[in-house]
């Protein structure tokens, strides 16, 4: 059960003396605390309320949402830890110098003279709640908060091993495999949508610009509408159709994806549906469904593109200048008479792409197909992540992350090593320190 709502807000607190309190978060006001985080506020404290402040400032940071009473059942003072050793030295001795229990001498060598890093136990005091699976999905960057990721595993959207898990407790085993529905870690990760009175004021700008066209467009001398009204894809040149398709493919290409205005969005949808037209006069029935390279490929049989190969075009010219300069003059005139005549029949066949533009049209392509613009979906589309989202992008060492399929592995217990402890923490070692003494049965 969740705590009381005094646990809920994330708020910042503009007071530089008060104690800023932490979560497991990925919100703005959250990484705002991080950044003012001093350890200041133990001082002018007997031992006794030093144990308590620490331990409290570290339970609102690990595990705020499970009950005291089940952390304490948790809690192990045995901390695991693992010393470095060398391959080398393991090949060349058998161990019997360290057995012997003679020590290592008064002479020593150059390697074993350097400075070695101490251990941090003391930062793996919260190491059991790194078992969990809702702190595993939040770890793994699939939920952007950790209540986020506790309600996706009620909700059914937590798969470990195969098998659906709606336990938000339940303790991962090294070699557990956990997996997200990806359309919830694009929802987590994601941008939000424009809230509804934003989308409001923007519906009502577009109709008062649509009112000024509209006007203007009355005052203009009319135009003949019934060849724009119905529907002449078919009998279209597919050059103009070709020209249409670059143009769009610029102008959706040249707007940067950090900006996602309503422009981009209506290009999208017109670049979108050109597509959808075009590969809906295709023979095949399964063109709507085949890979990328497999539409593009029918695209440019309904236009009747060709790529410009430059390497083949030089060989030609070179070949026909050749022959050219050791042919009589009458075969010159029909050498112009030919090539006039290829230029026409390849006026008539098709068009002949560059490579700058063969690639701009195959990019917009392949950015409208993996990033479309969908408006059931309850992130905003195109998707793009969430802001400052880059401070808390890492993942542990005990975890192996897929994020293309939104799977990940745990690998194993996290460990503490010479000057590195696994569980991630924001505060220091003399924090986790007091805290782990207040943990002790023997206080």
């Amino acid at each position: 059960m969740a705590r009381g709502t005094r646990f809920l807000p994330l708020k910042t607190v503009k007071d530089s003396n008060a104690v800023v309190k932490l979560r497991q978060s990925w919100s703005k006001y959250n990484l705002y605390n991080f950044s003012r985080i001093t350890a200041n506020t133990l001082r002018g404290r007997n031992f006794f309320q030093t144990k308590w402040k620490t331990k409290s400032l570290t339970r609102d940071y690990h595990g705020y949402q499970v009950r005291e009473r089940i952390w304490e059942r948790m809690f192990s003072r045995r901390l695991r830890s693992v010393i470095p050793m060398s391959p080398e030295y393991l090949a060349v001795n058998d161990g019997s110098n360290e057995s012997a229990g003679r020590g290592s001498g008064v002479v020593q060598s150059a390697k074993a003279t350097t400075k070695k890093l101490p251990i941090p136990y003391m930062q793996m005091t919260y190491a059991p709640l790194e078992r969990r699976l809702d702190t595993a999905v939040f770890r793994a960057m699939f939920a952007s908060s950790i209540r986020q990721a506790r309600q996706f595993v009620i909700h059914g959207s937590v798969k470990v091993n195969g098998k659906r898990m709606q336990y938000p407790g339940y303790l991962l085993n090294p070699g557990d495999m956990f997996q997200v529905v990806p359309d919830r870690v694009m929802y987590a990760a994601g941008q939000p949508k424009v809230n509804i009175a934003v989308r409001k004021a923007q519906a009502q700008v577009e109709a008062e610009n649509a009112e000024e066209d509209a006007a203007q467009a009355e005052e203009e001398p009319p135009v003949i509408e019934a060849a724009a009204e119905e529907d002449v894809d078919d009998v279209r040149d597919p050059r103009d159709v070709l020209k249409e398709l670059q143009s769009q493919a610029k102008t959706i290409l040249a707007s940067p994806r950090e900006n996602i205005g309503a422009k981009r969005k209506q290009d999208l949808r017109a670049f979108t549906k050109s597509i959808r037209r075009l590969l809906s006069r295709s023979k095949s029935d399964t063109i709507h469904t085949d890979s990328l390279e497999a539409q593009f490929a029918e695209i440019q049989n309904q236009l009747q593109i060709r790529r410009d190969n430059k390497a083949a075009a030089t060989t030609t010219s070179a070949a026909a200048e050749s022959s050219a300069a050791t042919s009589s003059p009458s075969t010159g005139e029909s050498i112009s008479t030919t090539t006039t005549t290829d230029a026409k029949a390849q006026a008539v066949t098709g068009s002949i792409l560059s490579d700058s533009e063969y690639s701009e049209l195959f990019a917009a392509l392949q950015s409208m197909q993996e990033n479309p613009v969908d408006e059931a979906k309850p992130y905003a589309t195109p998707w793009m992540p969430r802001d400052y989202m880059s401070a808390f992008a890492f993942i542990p060492r005990y975890l192996e992350v897929n994020h293309n399929i939104c799977a990940a592995v745990y690998i194993r217990h996290p460990v503490a090593r010479p000057g590195l402890a696994e569980v991630p923490t924001p505060y220091n070692e003399f924090t986790n320190s007091s805290a782990f003494t207040w943990y002790l049965r023997r206080r």
